[in-house]
């Protein structure tokens, strides 16, 4: 699937990614992946369904959905480059994500934010109902070396 508009292309073919693109942004600019190794920004990509955004050949934003295609999604490492924002892409981004035929019909959508909860309530997200029941192991600072 692959749409451009305003100068910009949007698609969710694999073979446009450009891994370090997306490990630069989110091993330095992150709150979430701070450190994040490319290795793993590269297995994450490859077992995942990913979206770019594209000016000319260059990569300025990245999204991907952890996803069995079937039931579950959960949304992660969602960004456009500063220098982008402001400009509607992060919703065209979204628009085109959430009406992707592998996304339609699951069971739950998912994600977690700090800061964009007005992008994502347009779309449909609210608070979890019942967060009582939901669980999770986090491991803090994971790619963050240690010393030894």
């Amino acid at each position: 699937m692959e749409i451009e508009e305003n100068g910009f292309v949007f698609s969710d073919d694999k073979l446009k990614l450009q891994p370090e693109v997306i490990h630069e942004y989110l091993s330095t600019q992150s709150y979430w992946a701070q450190g994040i190794p490319l290795e793993v920004v590269k297995r994450s990509v490859e077992n995942s369904l990913c979206f770019g955004i594209y000016k000319e050949t260059k990569q300025i934003g990245f999204a991907r959905w952890i996803t069995d295609k079937a039931t579950f999604g959960y949304l992660a490492d969602v960004y456009v480059l500063e220098a982008y924002r402001g400009l509607g892409l992060s919703k065209k981004l979204m628009s085109l994500m959430l009406f992707h035929p592998d996304l339609q019909g699951l069971r739950r959508y998912m994600l977690a934010t700090e800061d964009a909860h007005g992008l994502y309530a347009q779309f449909g997200f609210k608070p979890i109902p019942n967060p009582d029941r939901l669980m999770g192991i986090a491991v803090p600072n994971i790619y963050k070396k240690q010393d030894t």
